[in-house]
């Protein structure tokens, strides 16, 4: 999973320039969309969609906070403690407002990757401010299930891996959608 997220900071996935001893283990042919900050226009971090037949998996990565990017500040910044109200609890309101907009962009997508492969995981995976939108992500996917063609909850496994996390969910959701976080 770390290598997924990592392979989001290369510019190209065919010449990598930080590639790990080992390599990232991706399939370049496999590679659905990537997402740069001028196609997201600052409303969400990069972000790549990879489709892992190695491991049935369709995992939508996301980067973590670009210190030159003063729109992932913004992203961060929006917020303030009682904001958002979501499902019962509080979210962040910057990182769920970012997942709105990559499930927006990349739900026709998602909606016909997980009804073309429905025995794959859907995993949302990410580093620093990208594991905080991928945590949003899950969530508005689970209560958004109409987003995928209101498919089954049970069909789809919904994943998150998350390190170096912001707090981006109250502790409502822990008994709630616990299910759905393993963080790194």
């Amino acid at each position: 999973m770390c290598r997924y997220i990592l392979a989001v900071y290369e510019d190209g996935i065919r010449h990598p320039l930080w590639e790990p001893p080992g390599g990232y283990g991706i399939n370049p042919d496999w590679l659905i969309i990537r997402k740069t900050y001028e196609d997201t226009q600052g409303q969400a971090p990069s972000y790549v969609l990879y489709l892992d037949h190695d491991h049935a998996d369709i995992v939508l990565s996301i980067r973590g906070l670009n210190l030159a990017k003063e729109s992932d500040y913004q992203v961060l910044l929006d917020n303030k403690l009682g904001k958002r109200k979501f499902n019962g609890g509080y979210v962040h309101n910057g990182l769920l407002k970012a997942a709105g907009w990559v499930l927006d962009a990349e739900c026709d997508v998602l909606k016909e990757l997980v009804e073309e492969y429905p025995n794959y995981n859907l995993t949302f995976a990410g580093h620093s401010l990208g594991s905080g939108v991928a945590a949003m992500l899950a969530l508005v996917v689970v209560r958004h299930q109409d987003k995928l063609g209101n498919i089954d909850r049970r069909r789809i496994k919904v994943h998150v891996a998350e390190f170096s996390s912001q707090i981006c969910r109250c502790h409502q959701f822990i008994g709630s959608s616990g299910k759905l976080f393993f963080t790194l």
